[in-house]
């Protein structure tokens, strides 16, 4: 049994947990360290050409250079379609992962291709925001604010919906669509139908349970946590008054927010702070599903796709959805 310094973590599902232990020890993300993780992951993960997503003329891809935040460069959105589908289609504006440290928005379309964009007819546009540390707290977020923007806007030629926006990502992916449907109500922007928010990285502070239950076990620790929320924040980081656009756990008013789908592992160190942001939505009298995947550590479905528990939620995710942009 745990105690209160010491908890024990909740054990992984049987199939996430043989394939957690082929990846070897866990290195911790540090200051030290960033820029080879960074080679590191993009070697691992190479990115793929415009050509390669159309999928032989499955897909209609293009990249599209927007006018970025005052005062800040254009913004890269990369733009896929189904191919010979007239619109307007629904938009899905997707906001990748990576720790707001890592990651591109070209590597995360093959899989939102294939499983939302062509089953559900769906158009989507992947933000290519700017990184930590190079560029700290509020610049990555403004940048997805303005893409935004720019797609409302320009919705007749992009053949898209405006009434039909779903704002999602995955991880920091994730805390940044959280912060976007803030920052939108507060400053009367466009307004989304959905918030798919995957495993969202949304709280600073670690100061939740599972925060240190889960530290070290599986693939994230609090070394790494600290890395990168320093990165973005910079002078900000550990300050009380921190906006609740750079840390969206952080925000005390959560009503008048579009519908969200949070979803979360229960062996993640992002758990209690995903459920409890749910909660403030309940409380606020708002809308959300909430789906805590039991044994799931951060980023399961995409290390293990093949386990049951991913196409469980690689389905419940497509439902959601597909209820959504029938209202």
């Amino acid at each position: 049994m745990g105690t209160e310094e010491s908890p024990t973590p909740p054990p992984f599902d049987p199939e996430l947990a043989v394939v957690l232990d082929t990846l070897g020890a866990l290195t911790s993300i540090t200051p030290e360290n960033l820029a080879a993780r960074r080679a590191r992951d993009a070697a691992s993960r190479p990115r793929p050409t415009v050509e390669e997503l159309r999928a032989d003329g499955r897909f209609e891809v293009t990249e599209v250079r927007v006018p970025g935040p005052p005062g800040g460069p254009e913004v890269v959105l990369v733009s896929a379609r189904p191919a010979g589908v007239a619109g307007p289609l629904p938009l899905l504006y997707y906001m990748h992962g990576g720790a707001m440290i890592m990651g591109n928005a070209w590597s995360v379309l093959p899989r939102i291709l294939r499983e939302w964009v062509e089953p559900l007819g769906m158009a989507v546009l992947s933000v290519e925001y700017r990184l930590a540390p190079e560029t700290r707290y509020p610049g990555p977020l403004e940048d997805c604010y303005a893409g935004l923007v720019w797609a409302v806007e320009h919705a007749a030629e992009l053949d898209v919906d405006p009434g039909r926006i779903v704002i999602g990502g995955k991880s920091a992916g994730g805390g940044l669509a959280a912060a976007l449907a803030l920052l939108a109500r507060d400053r009367g922007g466009p307004s989304a139908l959905g918030q798919l928010l995957l495993c969202p990285m949304l709280d600073d502070r670690m100061e939740t349970l599972s925060s240190h239950q889960m530290s070290g076990v599986g693939l994230w620790d609090l070394t790494s946590h600290t890395t990168v929320w320093q990165a973005l924040l910079g002078d900000l980081y550990g300050s009380s008054e921190l906006p609740p656009y750079a840390a969206p756990a952080r925000a005390t008013d959560l009503s008048g927010l579009p519908p969200a789908f949070i979803e979360v592992g229960s062996a993640e160190m992002f758990r209690d702070e995903d459920v409890a942001y749910a909660q403030a939505i309940w409380r606020a009298g708002g809308r959300a599903e909430l789906h805590v995947w039991p044994g799931a550590y951060h980023g399961f479905d995409g290390i293990a796709p093949h386990a049951a528990v991913s196409k469980d939620a690689r389905a419940t995710r497509t439902r959601w959805l597909r209820r959504l942009l029938a209202q």
